[in-house]
């Protein structure tokens, strides 16, 4: 009776456990197709700073916005660290208004909004993808962090050179994207149960 009992709550308790990896993975997917459609988008009209390519400037950090929120819902039934995406939605959210602001200045001012988003996130993700890594596939999470605070000030850089141009940022969204396929497809192969 007892074995069965301990049975019964260990399958019970098992869909709970795995949920917030399910969850990262669907919204690491929908990340990634994200990613890949708004570089595609954005190159199309990197060469000029149109109302399109505002809209697309300021479209990216919002989308990022409620990325957090839907992870924050994930994160809370765990018990998991939030603090982090607090952190990630506030600057996202200044971030889109900083840009709408940036579109009307030209593409240096709007390379040093988004070079500074991307240090400071950049900094966030890597420290939510060391708090997570008992999830499994948060090595890429990481690794995204690092890239994308480097990434942030070559932005700065480049927007005091005479060749600032918006394409980079099509390049490290894309990649970023490729980051959060790579983390869901490990999430999906470890189960959530493995670290890294």
């Amino acid at each position: 009776m007892d074995t069965l009992t301990e049975s019964a709550a260990a399958t019970a308790s098992t869909p709970a456990a795995a949920s917030p990896a399910a969850a990262l993975r669907k919204l690491y997917f929908l990340r990634f197709a994200f990613a890949a459609a708004w570089a595609a988008l954005l190159l199309t009209t990197a060469g000029t700073l149109t109302t399109l390519t505002a809209v697309l400037l300021v479209a990216y950090p919002l989308f990022d916005v409620g990325c957090a929120v839907a992870d924050l819902r994930s994160a809370r039934p765990g018990g998991r660290p939030v603090r982090g995406l607090y952190v990630n939605a506030a600057l996202s959210t200044l971030t889109a208004a900083g840009l709408a602001v940036a579109a009307t200045s030209g593409i240096p001012a709007v390379l040093r909004v988004w070079g500074a988003w991307a240090i400071t996130a950049g900094l966030v993700q890597l420290a939510v993808g060391v708090a997570r890594r008992g999830l499994g596939g948060q090595w890429a999470m990481v690794a995204s962090g690092g890239i994308s605070t480097l990434a942030g000030a070559s932005f700065v850089a480049q927007a005091g050179g005479a060749d600032a141009s918006l394409g980079a940022l099509a390049g490290y969204a894309f990649l970023g994207g490729v980051f959060f396929l790579v983390s869901a497809l490990r999430l999906g192969r470890t189960g959530g149960a493995a670290k890294g």
